[in-house]
């Protein structure tokens, strides 16, 4: 195996390598000779001032206190933010159907008196449309109560 590395790199042994001159090979670095070497232990350097520990700890309390004031208002701004914001939904909800309200019941139609003689409901009639003698009316159909409608507005 040994002979077969050789031989394999053979015919590189010999060609000659160019040194580019935009190269060159940079100067070793010289140590000054009043440079100050590293004691054997560094643990003296290591020294903690124990004075500073109660005004430490009291930025610490004041810092912590005023996060939390600022977590309260942020949270009391955006609640009040969130609720202005379904209120104004609410309020163009309204708009479009009033008396409605998303979180209760649904509403129910309810028959109102209607001033157009000859109505469902009317005075005019006297009586419900099923009658109530017991015989059955027939419905209206949509186009007879728009005719109905339109007569009753030309009437008058």
């Amino acid at each position: 195996m040994n002979g077969q590395s050789q031989s394999q790199y053979a015919p590189a042994a010999g060609v000659p390598l160019i040194k580019s001159p935009s190269l060159r090979v940079p100067r070793p670095v010289e140590l000054p000779p009043d440079i100050h070497p590293l004691p054997d232990s560094v643990t003296a350097y290591f020294v903690y001032p124990f004075t500073l520990e109660p005004h430490v700890l009291t930025v610490e309390a004041s810092r912590r206190s005023t996060l939390a004031a600022h977590a309260a208002r942020r949270e009391a701004y955006l609640k009040a933010r969130e609720d202005e914001k379904e209120r104004r939904k609410r309020e163009a909800l309204r708009r479009i159907a009033p008396g409605f309200e998303p979180k209760a019941t649904p509403l129910v139609p309810t028959k109102r008196f209607s001033g157009v003689p000859g109505q469902p409901g009317s005075s005019a009639e006297g009586g419900s449309q099923t009658g109530e003698g017991g015989g059955h009316q027939r419905s209206k159909s949509v186009m007879e109560d728009l005719v109905d409608q339109l007569a009753a507005l030309d009437s008058k």
